[in-house]
């Protein structure tokens, strides 16, 4: 293979993951309109205010949640700092719409928490007032402790780079140590928590699943109505493209207020900072703080999923959920592994020809995970049910063959759909571990007569081995759980742990929900564990680098 086949390819990967996106913009501004004007455009209204409230306040909290205890645990000693500083990314293996779950069978009318209050007050159920967890107040929440760990890893990465020097002096000129927090070491990571943020902020904006169950009207509902239950699919393209608009004009926002900013580095004189221990009140303030969201996101849930699922009567065992397992590996391990080849292809044209095409094309490469699934979902399905339209009424006429739905009745266009999804996932792992590999060895390999995929394949992928381990396992576990893309998408006898989940809750039959959603749970804190270990590992720099990367999983 030559060095213009593997710069052809990566071109190949970029038109891949460009063309749905221009596929969804171009089937809205060419569709009928009258759906529009008659059904659509009513209801716009709701989905851009519920949309907007959902992303100002999951980007919110987030920040907030994520950047104190970030900067609890890598500043402070502690009771049960060491354990916590783990446990804090762990809500992350959660998928939203599986916390939405499992709080609503703890939280219902007939759930665990109001029995036992009606038990303890002998009050009847007009008697008193309890929160209404369908609501759009309890999405929030739920995304928000399922998204938290976005901010809480970049921030945590970045408090690490900084230098004490700053920090020390603000305290020696009388600043309190909320003071030089709020002063110096915030503005410092500010770029770093905006970035989580943001990626916190896109979650959101794609979420299907959790907004769905609690009956919440926003831009991905409003898609998949629209092609499901109007069976319309221009005016499930328009709704795309109005939340794709929504989507790029928030990152637009953040990338032009953030300017020139760039995250803290170690600077000339770089000093570690002694952890001043916490005792008393302040150190389980501290601990309490930091417990708070670990309980929320990761021990409550899997104690309730853990309890719906023993009172289910789900073996997990039967071939039926056999089939679903085998069906959600694979498809992810197929998805994985050629959207990491397609990160590898674009990252080393972009490496051995480092032009301004080349930051373009690892721009347009990256530029799904800014986009919804349910919107690729429909720019992949409307030109491709036209491709196999086409190629039905050909055969039919010349061969007296009906060929069907070749490409959309195929799990190759689900895979399509993840490649593009995930890519910037893989590109940002790979990228991370190619940063520490200096230049100049591309040099050496070349002037030693080595082809350019001999220098990919001997020296490249050798020395970013970890990063691409840690691209696939993050690829893998974002398409188990990727939910609007797959209800679209998948084959009516290609049923997924994601799927049947969904189905389940949306049927009301949580308990049994639970059986796979513990699954997509258990898959899910296996690359949150291998991301936890490599914190200790490595140093500080290159931790920031790989955190970086590692949680642009979205």
């Amino acid at each position: 293979m030559s060095e213009k086949t593997l710069h052809r390819l990566a071109w190949l990967v970029v038109a891949i993951c460009i063309a749905p996106i221009l596929a969804a913009a171009l089937s809205a501004l060419t569709g009928d309109l009258s759906v529009w004007r008659e059904v659509l455009a009513p209801v716009l209204p709701r989905y851009a205010v519920t949309t907007l409230f959902l992303v100002v306040t999951v980007g919110l909290s987030t920040a907030i949640i994520g950047s104190v205890t970030a900067w609890l645990v890598t500043v402070y000693r502690f009771p049960g700092q060491r354990w916590l500083e783990i446990a804090l990314a762990l809500p992350l293996a959660f998928p939203a719409y599986v916390m939405a779950y499992a709080y609503t069978h703890m939280l219902d009318h007939p759930g665990p928490v109001q029995t036992l209050l009606r038990d303890l007050t002998g009050w009847g159920p007009r008697d008193y007032w309890f929160p209404e967890i369908r609501s759009l107040g309890g999405a929030a929440v739920m995304l928000t402790i399922v998204l938290y760990p976005y901010v809480y890893l970049l921030a945590r990465a970045s408090f690490r780079q900084q230098s004490s020097n700053a920090f020390l002096v603000a305290r020696t000129l009388g600043r309190s140590p909320i003071r030089a927090f709020y002063r110096v070491a915030l503005p410092m990571a500010r770029p770093a928590i905006a970035g989580g943020a943001l990626l916190a902020v896109m979650e959101t904006i794609a979420d299907y699943g959790t907004v769905a169950f609690f009956n919440v009207q926003t831009f991905a509902t409003g898609i998949y109505q629209a092609w499901f239950s109007l069976g319309n699919r221009a005016a499930a393209a328009q709704l795309a493209l109005c939340l794709l608009c929504f989507a790029l004009l928030i990152a637009g926002l953040e990338r032009a207020q953030r300017g020139k900013a760039q995250t803290a580095g170690r600077g000339a004189r770089f000093e570690t900072m002694e952890k001043p221990r916490l005792t008393g009140a302040p150190g389980w303030i501290a601990f309490a703080i930091c417990l708070l969201p670990v309980l929320l996101g990761f021990i409550i849930p899997v104690i309730m999923l853990g309890s719906m699922a023993i009172g289910s009567g789900q073996n997990l065992f039967s071939s039926r959920y056999l089939d679903f397992m085998q069906n959600s590996l694979l498809v992810a391990s197929v998805a994985a592994v050629l959207t990491v080849a397609g990160a590898i292809l674009v990252g080393f044209r972009a490496r051995t020809r480092p032009t301004r095409g080349s930051k373009l094309i690892v721009i347009g490469a990256g530029l799904g995970y800014a986009v919804p699934g349910g919107v690729i979902a429909v720019g992949l399905m409307v030109p491709m049910a036209g491709l196999d339209n086409v190629i039905d009424r050909f055969m039919e006429s010349n061969f007296g063959i009906d060929t069907g739905l070749l490409i959309t009745g195929s799990i190759w266009l689900m895979v399509l759909a993840y490649m593009v999804r995930f890519m910037a996932a893989a590109l940002n792992a790979y990228d991370s571990g190619m940063a520490t590999v200096p230049g100049h060895f591309d040099a050496i390999a070349l002037s030693l007569g080595q082809s350019a995929p001999k220098l990919l394949w001997r020296v490249h992928l050798p020395v970013a081995r970890s990063s691409v381990l840690t691209a696939l396992l993050i690829v893998f576990v974002d398409v188990m759980k990727e939910l609007p893309a797959t209800l679209i998408l998948h084959p009516f006898n290609f049923q997924t742990l994601a799927v049947q989940a969904h189905r389940l809750a949306s049927d009301e039959r949580l308990s049994q929900a639970a059986v796979p959603s513990l699954v997509l749970v258990a898959f899910g804190l296996l690359p949150v564990m291998i991301l936890c270990r490599s914190i200790g590992r490595e140093e500080p720099g290159r931790k920031a680098a790989k955190l970086g990367a590692a949680v642009k999983a979205g």
